[in-house]
């Protein structure tokens, strides 16, 4: 299953290669993801190196100048370096359980943070060192993980498929009556069973904890007219080829769709499921306290964040950052003051307690 992390490697990759963007650009963008030439173990284990890890990238000096340079300049004597061998929770466990850690600071998600966090598998967030003010809101800044960016599941759809009016809610997309056509949904339950409490008439201002019964079972009422995707691209395609009519999908892939088709495929921020992109620190990791400083420096700089945005669309996370925003990209920015009201902060905290059985059980229906 592809994560969120990694398909924005991949758009990266695809703008640079259709001569959208620069090489410049396209450095500076994975830079901004983390994203930089995988180093090994000797690296790691350098004395005064912290180790990020991330889903892949190649870029060779990007990270470099986006947010090593700035640390190092504040912290003599450090430097940051990049593995983008992949910090699955798995791998993470593993590391930590064997007391072989060579890794500071991992992009991870809200859900990996509360079940590693649980199980003592990470070091807890040093918030004398780490400034909450400097995150949005609670769901950004988490016991064992804190975001400096954020992405949102966003509903689009066919505007051509419903000359009347398309959507405007979860309940919508249930309603194969009044919007008839295939639908598309994550083969993943965190974002799909909360579109499902949604369409259940759950206030969005309290929708969790879910009912997860009774929103399997709101999904098996479309199961049969839905599709489910894997990965990025394939949600794109799903919505491209007219597959599906409307779908859940990551809003910076809504975001291609809408401006390749000049509009045709539109997507709407209400209801949409917004989150965390979280960096979490393995307990025992070889640079110590000094990845609380790393952590930091990366939430109080709203300028790359916006960069980031402007790059590929991941939201800033940093309260001073929407004033910076350009009017031409506040539209496509999830966490937009006016774009993020009308949205839910997902409750990673409450998806890590009971993700597990959740995501089997939603597996167990979707392929059954």
């Amino acid at each position: 299953m592809q994560t969120f992390q990694q398909d924005c490697i991949e758009l990266a990759w695809r703008k640079f290669n259709r001569g959208e963007v620069s090489r410049r650009a396209l450095l500076a963008g994975l830079a901004a993801l983390g994203a930089t030439a995988t180093v090994g173990d000797a690296a790691a284990q350098a004395a005064r190196n912290l180790v990020m890890v991330n889903w892949g990238g190649i870029a060779n000096d990007g990270f470099g100048r986006f947010y090593g340079d700035p640390f190092a300049a504040a912290n003599p004597g450090w430097r940051v370096v990049q593995d983008s061998t992949g910090p699955s929770a798995g791998r993470i466990r593993s590391m930590v359980e064997s007391g072989r850690v060579t890794w500071d600071i991992c992009d991870s998600s809200a859900t990996s943070a509360t079940l590693l966090g649980g199980l003592n598998l990470l070091n807890r967030i040093d918030y004398n060192v780490v400034d909450r003010n400097n995150v949005i809101g609670p769901t950004f800044a988490l016991d064992h993980g804190a975001a400096p960016y954020s992405f949102s599941n966003v509903l689009v759809y066919d505007s051509t498929k419903f000359p009347n009016g398309g959507p405007t809610s979860w309940a919508d997309f249930w309603d194969l009556r009044r919007f008839p056509g295939t639908r598309l949904l994550r083969r993943d339950a965190a974002g799909a069973l909360d579109a499902a409490q949604m369409a259940l008439g759950k206030d969005p201002r309290n929708l969790y904890p879910l009912d997860i019964r009774a929103c399997i079972a709101k999904v098996r009422e479309i199961r049969r007219n839905c599709v489910f995707w894997n990965s990025g691209s394939e949600s794109e395609q799903f919505i491209r080829t007219g597959e599906a009519v409307m779908g859940q999908i990551w809003h910076t892939r809504a975001k291609v769709l809408e401006q390749e088709s000049n509009g045709r495929f539109k997507h709407i921020w209400n209801q949409g499921i917004l989150q965390p992109g979280i960096f979490v620190s393995p307990r025992g990791n070889p640079g110590g306290e000094m990845v609380q400083r790393l952590l930091a420096s990366m939430l109080s700089n709203p300028e790359q964040q916006v960069e980031l945005l402007k790059f590929l669309g991941n939201g800033p996370t940093n309260p001073r950052a929407a004033a910076l925003v350009p009017e031409e990209f506040k539209r496509f920015n999830p966490t937009d003051p006016a774009n993020a009201a009308v949205q839910v902060a997902q409750n990673g905290t409450w998806w890590g307690s009971v993700y597990a059985q959740a995501n089997a059980d939603y597996i167990d229906m979707v392929t059954g």
